[in-house]
């Protein structure tokens, strides 16, 4: 009997800049972004992904109207080569969104409000600490996965890569920590192998979809738009609104059993901050 292997994706939106020149507070200013997001979808055929993405991409490719866009040329690196939400053009984009929901990929999201986290660097800085992105990113990562990882004989987990970076080790770290936190919690073993790897989305289906839906989501909280949302809501299966603790200090957590709606948003921003 062959193993069972589950397949997960991550990718991350918005960004964790708090600061820039001379120590000058960005949060709150025109072009920074109020949310960053980490995400993962687990494609349960990730060869089925990768064959309908490409069908679709090969069928735009060959579609008149797109003659000459320029992001349909190859050396752009755009949509002639892999989808990404940010990018692809709306026409372009409506298509992936259709295709999605056919894919079956399951969606968790853990989200940090930077007006939040503004305070918090703000509190450690009084201690003579420092909030690193790293830290925070890797937070994320361990939320993400502490109930993932005991589901398969194995899993195989596939980080966006950006520029020339490589955080495999540092990710590693908070895949184990998300282990062991499940073990503590549900006294069980959670010791299934796990590969970690980065990767590139032109090359791997799936980092093109949780792009997507990451940008869907996005949408909704940075610009208030929940129509991208709502085509691909069935798909979310956990989002986690860590920094609304009006009603729980750990977060608010939408699902099934409490739909994410608009009218449930804590606004976003009660003051500006300072």
């Amino acid at each position: 009997m062959s193993k069972a292997i589950n397949h997960y994706f991550v990718d991350e939106a918005g960004d964790l800049v708090l600061f820039g020149r001379r120590g000058k507070i960005l949060v709150g200013t025109e072009g920074c972004s109020r949310f960053f997001m980490t995400g993962v979808a687990y494609v349960p055929s990730p060869e089925v992904a990768e064959a309908a993405l490409r069908n679709l991409r090969s069928e735009l490719l060959a579609d008149p109207y797109f003659k000459g866009v320029p992001s349909f040329q190859p050396e752009a690196g755009k949509t002639a080569l892999f989808f990404h939400a940010k990018d692809d053009l709306p026409e372009v984009r409506r298509e992936v969104m259709r295709l999605l929901p056919s894919l079956n990929a399951k969606i968790q999201v853990a989200i940090r409000r930077k007006d939040a986290l503004l305070a918090l660097s703000k509190q450690m800085a009084s201690k003579g600490d420092r909030l690193t992105e790293a830290h925070l990113y890797n937070n994320l990562v361990k939320r993400l996965f502490r109930n993932l990882l005991h589901k398969a004989d194995e899993n195989l987990i596939v980080f966006s890569r950006r520029g020339k970076s490589n955080r495999t080790a540092s990710l590693a770290q908070a895949i184990a920590k998300a282990k062991s936190n499940f073990e503590a919690k549900f006294q069980k073993p959670s010791d299934k192998p796990t590969t970690i790897i980065s990767s590139y989305p032109s090359t791997r289906a799936g980092l093109q979809i949780i792009d997507y839906y990451l940008w869907a989501l996005q949408r909704l909280y940075e610009r208030g738009e929940d129509r991208y949302f709502e085509v691909l809501r069935a798909n979310y299966r956990l989002i986690m609104d860590l920094d609304d603790t009006r009603n729980r200090r750990y977060g608010e957590w939408y699902s099934d059993s409490n739909p994410l709606e608009m009218r449930k948003l804590k606004p976003f921003w009660q003051a500006r901050p300072r």
